[in-house]
């Protein structure tokens, strides 16, 4: 269940890499506006990114239940219904185009491109929630490695056409800056298709079949499963750019400390990676054995894999503890980013058992339909403990760019803690999505 999505996430990994690569031979200014776009798509396919946690949590465990028929229908019904939500995100997109781009600054002739991207990942939005939803059926249903087929032959088509688009070949010219949002937008509308072609060789080939309804009840199961999962998204997401906020407040050392977020966090992915790949077969897998009625199996394997988690987390962290210095020097340049990078991931290296257990029990509840009680404990240790402590130590006492490290440490401490209480309660068995 796992080793399909690990990979599955490095390619998504490899599409970002070639969208700021391909930006640099342009100019610095495409590659700030491919960084800032690319945070607004991450908000406008929020919706879908929650409706495929809703639509796992209900489908894995009609299947888990032997009830495929069930299964079948709320797949349809969620394909249905994220292609209505990516219609109205698109429609909203295009009227409200001018003010959402108008939050970033920009200003003459970088506005017009920040524009001209953002109007192309717009009109490629029902595509990309085709795709995020059908990778989730088959998840779903255990077959992850229709979704590492689906999303490599994707991956393989946006590095293709993003030096096509960008440079051209031969007597093509190419689209210069716009090629890059061209080629997502092209590979997510191949993606769709291939999604298709894979459902009609796959246990879903019956899914395009009989009528096409959504009706009420499995809408509402839908929405009470997926707004605490986009709550989530939305709220890490705003907590990391109050971060950069709070490390923008450091003076002298703001450029510094902000820099070495963001050379530790491209780190830290190799850690992320296995460690969400987890959750999502956690997830699944906890879905089907409730459905199965089986939940202290449900039980057993959450504990299996989280702490399986923990141990792999474990044995890649030491080593960049160890050779932090080593590791970062490749990607920080200056001497004094390069310290603080280092010292950001000697200290985070601590917390990152903490962390693959909260994500990874996290999924365990969301595969159950306890999207709430996941919610409540990430908000709860994200603004009550990590933005407060962070401001504290670092503004107020004066501890500088060590009090935010110190900050995210033992807020991931308390939110590992807080989901093992969690899910050690046994409430997520009692839940019927």
């Amino acid at each position: 269940m796992t080793w399909p999505m690990i990979l599955v996430m490095f390619f998504n990994f490899l599409v970002g890499l070639a969208d700021i690569y391909v930006a640099g031979f342009i100019g610095p200014e495409i590659q700030a506006i491919v960084g800032f776009v690319g945070e607004l798509y991450f908000f406008i396919i929020i919706v879908a990114n929650a409706i495929s946690i809703g639509t796992v949590a209900i489908v894995s465990r009609a299947v888990g239940a032997g009830k495929f028929r069930d299964a079948l229908s709320a797949a349809k019904q969620s394909l249905l219904f994220g292609i209505a939500c990516a219609f109205l995100l698109t429609v909203a997109g295009i009227i409200l185009k001018n003010y959402i781009i108008d939050i970033a600054g920009f200003s003459g002739s970088t506005r017009q491109v920040a524009l001209d991207f953002f109007v192309i990942f717009v009109f490629a939005l029902a595509p990309n929630y085709i795709v995020i939803i059908s990778n989730a059926i088959f998840r779903a249903g255990g077959e992850v490695r229709l979704t590492l087929i689906a999303m490599f032959i994707v991956s393989v088509i946006n590095i293709a056409l993003n030096f096509l688009f960008v440079f051209g070949l031969f007597s093509f010219e190419g689209f210069g800056y716009r090629g890059i949002a061209l080629a997502t937008a092209a590979a997510m509308s191949a993606g769709m298709f291939i999604c298709f072609f894979l459902f009609r060789q796959s246990r879903w080939k019956n899914i395009f079949s009989g009528t096409w309804s959504i009706t009420s009840d499995l809408v509402k199961r839908i929405f009470v499963l997926s707004w605490p999962a986009a709550l989530i998204y939305i709220s890490w997401n705003s907590g990391n750019i109050l971060i950069y906020n709070i490390l923008s407040r450091l003076q002298d050392e703001s450029i510094t400390a902000m820099a070495s977020l963001t050379n530790g966090l491209r780190i830290e992915a190799i850690i992320y990676l296995p460690v969400f790949a987890l959750n999502m077969a956690a997830s699944v897998l906890t879905g089907q054995n409730l459905g199965a009625n089986s939940p202290e199996r449900a039980e057993k394997l959450g504990w299996k894999i989280s702490l399986s988690g923990v141990a792999f987390v474990s044995l890649i962290a030491l080593p960049i503890f160890i050779w932090a210095g080593t590791i970062t020097s490749p990607i920080a340049k200056n001497q004094m980013v390069l310290t603080e990078t280092v010292r950001y991931l000697r200290i985070t290296m601590l917390s990152e058992p903490f962390m693959a257990i909260s994500v990874i029990l996290g999924g365990c509840l969301m595969g159950a339909g306890d999207t709430k009680g996941a919610m409540f404990v990430i908000l709860g240790t994200l603004w009550v403990i990590r933005i407060p402590l962070a401001y504290i130590l670092s503004v107020v006492y004066g501890y500088g760019a060590v009090g935010v490290w110190i900050a995210m440490v033992t807020s991931m401490f308390f939110q590992g803690i807080a989901m093992t209480y969690r899910f050690r309660s046994g409430y997520w068995k009692t839940l019927r999505p």
